[in-house]
């Protein structure tokens, strides 16, 4: 690495107008010149947390006169007081602060720029749109403009799993104790006080089930034109948030740049499947025009530039996928290619209005074991796999062998009129990649609650046996089916563990003539080369004290129709060489379902966190529970907390929420 030399203040206060201190790390280039600073404000932990990824950056830009804060958002690492919540009125305020106190630094030029993946992702477009003065551009990775269809809490009115597996994430996240080091002998007090008032998330998450003003604040797509501001917005097509990139092109106009790999929830430098992408090189391009006003040429860069899946098979680990490069100068709403339903049964664009008839279906409760995780932090198991089995239970329709490659960019949109004999029923729509072996590659995913047919702000019960219209969109994806290959379409009426069930299953009954399915089209477009990292292996090395391990299962007991999908993981023991904090983190997660019984459906999250150095010694354990009734959502949470062996605090979590027809 070549360029400024640079200093890392290990922690540093900001204090806020309210007398809260947040902690901040910064690299500081070692220079006397006013320097631009980049953002990153997270609830994680800068030490013990983030600190790998960290310091794959934030070095790299300090070298290129780029000053990096990263700071514990309040109540979270070794900042003082108590999360409140996920991107709150506070939080987003307490950044506007952060942004004020970095621009009134000596070393400052004024100007701050912002980014993030996930929570930091999300939280730099929110922030943005309160247009603080000093924020002049960011970069956000795996985000969303819509808080309630593209996150991991609901979905077109469905209830997602991961809604439970995050929230007992964050329970455990919160729980874990700032570090003496650090904070000194205070740290004990700030530990309880954060265990006894932090707040158990899904409580409120369940509490607003629509989408109501809860999710609209934060979603810059309720006002797009509050954003000013030059985004950089970025996405995997592994990941949950693949839509991102595409709303944003669209909402913000010539403020955003978009990009789209083949990546898991990981920062593009370092993420799998490869090709990877030099992350670095372009954000300190982006930084250097937006931030010290000197042409690098990213503003003249295309609109959306997007990598093309070319068949990618279903497997146990997905190193590489292959594919190619394309840029769009301007992303518009792309030309739809319809496929319907012939007499015989097949996907065609030539037969729209056809079909088999009316057609009624009821997936089994356990169909969608396949689905992988919500967003997907290794390319294994929490990739959607092979299909074939999820498309046994659900009603297929699909091409003759392509004779002629074709090739998609966007989101497929589904038109369907259907009826039910329940009041409340889950629709799930994929698009797949049927190789000429049989392995069947998902492509693109949809869901909807049908009693969301007409929006997200005011469901209606489904009319018992009348025939009502669903239309609905499907995650963008980028795709080339090549010759040999077919599309399918698989339609079904569940997809556990990702989406829970309806409280009743009466399955769906669906006119296949009116089935109409529209692809994007790519379209015209340029084919690219996008520039690797020079580092092949960028994210520094810990002590490991002991392996990690991962496991992941499905259970079916053919006696009783009980599936239990389990989860294991453990992140080893490692330990800082530099100031020796070492931690753990193990999770565990079982989801059960007896089919039949949709009323059977359970989750249950244990999380253990660890953290310790010398003779000092902490360790919380987490739990999160969600069961159902017909008519109640039942949560269930637990903190217990220990120093050394000694249990120190423990706190419980229990309500009956009502389903507001979910």
């Amino acid at each position: 690495m070549t360029g400024h030399a640079f200093t890392v203040l290990e922690n540093t206060w900001i204090s806020l107008r309210d007398g809260t201190r947040l902690a901040a790390r910064i690299w500081m280039p070692d220079t006397q010149d006013r320097l631009p600073a980049v953002l990153e404000y997270l609830p994680y932990r800068k030490r013990g947390g983030t600190h790998a990824r960290d310091e794959s950056t934030y070095p790299v830009f300090a070298a290129a006169g780029i000053v990096g804060v990263r700071v514990d958002i309040r109540g979270s690492g070794e900042s003082d007081g108590v999360i409140d919540g996920e991107y709150t009125p506070r939080e987003l305020s307490d950044a506007g602060e952060v942004i004020a106190w970095i621009a009134r630094q000596p070393w400052s030029n004024g100007s701050v720029g912002m980014m993030g993946i996930s929570w930091g992702g999300f939280n730099c477009l929110q922030v943005a749109a309160l247009r603080p003065p000093a924020l002049r551009a960011v970069i956000s990775i795996a985000s969303t403009v819509d808080r309630y269809n593209d996150d991991i809490h609901y979905k077109n009115g469905c209830h997602l799993s991961a809604q439970l597996g995050w929230a007992a994430t964050m329970l455990a996240y919160q729980s874990r104790a700032p570090d003496p080091a650090l904070v000194g002998a205070r740290w004990r007090a700030m530990w309880l006080e954060r265990l006894e008032a932090e707040p158990f998330f899904l409580e409120e998450w369940l509490t607003h089930q629509r989408r109501d003003g809860f999710w609209k604040h934060g979603s810059i797509c309720e006002d797009f034109g509050a954003v000013q501001v030059p985004a950089l917005v970025i996405a995997g097509w592994a990941d949950g948030y693949r839509n991102t990139p595409f709303k944003a092109a669209l909402g913000l106009g010539d403020r955003a740049k978009s990009v789209v790999g083949p990546w898991i929830h990981k920062y593009p430098h370092f993420a799998w499947p490869k090709p990877r992408w030099d992350f670095h090189g372009e954000a300190i391009a982006w930084w250097k025009q937006w931030l010290c006003k000197e042409p690098t040429g990213v503003d003249a860069r295309p609109q959306m530039r997007a990598y093309i899946l070319d068949g990618p098979r279903p497997a146990l680990r997905r190193e590489q996928d292959p594919g190619f490069w394309v840029a769009k100068t301007l992303w518009t709403e792309p030309e739809l290619a319809s496929f319907g339903i012939s007499a015989d049964g097949r996907l065609s664009a030539a037969t729209l209005g056809q079909g088999v008839g009316k057609v009624h279906h009821r997936s089994p409760l356990a169909t969608g074991t396949a689905s992988g995780e919500w967003f997907t932090l290794k390319p294994d198991a929490e990739m959607a796999g092979d299909q074939r089995g999820d498309d046994a239970g659900s009603l297929v329709f699909e091409t003759a062998p392509l004779s002629t490659a074709q090739t998609f960019l966007g989101q497929p949109r589904l038109t369907l009129d259907l009826s039910s004999d329940g009041e409340a029923a889950n629709l799930i729509v994929r698009v797949v990649d049927v190789h000429p072996d049989g392995a069947a590659t998902r492509v693109s995913l949809g869901v909807m609650n049908l009693t969301h047919r007409a929006g997200n702000e005011t469901p209606a019960p489904l009319p018992r046996g009348a025939t009502v219209r669903a239309t609905l969109e499907l995650d963008a994806c980028g795709y080339r089916f090549a010759p040999g290959h077919r599309i399918r379409l698989a339609l079904s009426t569940s997809y556990w563990p990702t989406v829970l069930p309806a409280p009743t299953d009466p399955g769906v009954t669906m006119d296949t003539a009116t089935l109409t399915l529209a692809m994007p089209l790519l379209g015209a477009h340029e084919r690219i080369d996008m520039p690797e990292p020079a580092n092949p292996d960028p994210l520094p090395r810990y002590n490991a004290r002991s392996p990690s391990e991962t496991r992941r299962s499905v259970e079916r007991d053919l006696t009783t129709g009980v599936t239990r999908y389990k989860i294991y993981e453990d992140s080893g023991l490692s330990e800082h060489p530099d100031h020796g904090l070492a931690t753990r983190d193990v999770r565990e997660e079982v989801w059960s379902i007896t089919e039949g019984d949709p009323l059977s459906m359970s989750g249950a999250c244990r999380w253990e966190c660890i953290a310790r150095r010398e003779d000092w010694a902490v360790r919380t354990v987490t739990t999160a529970n969600l069961a159902c009734s017909a008519t109640h959502w039942l949560s269930a949470g637990s903190v217990t907390a220990f120093e050394g062996d000694t249990p120190i605090f423990s706190k419980r979590y229990e309500k009956r929420i009502p389903r507001d027809l979910m």
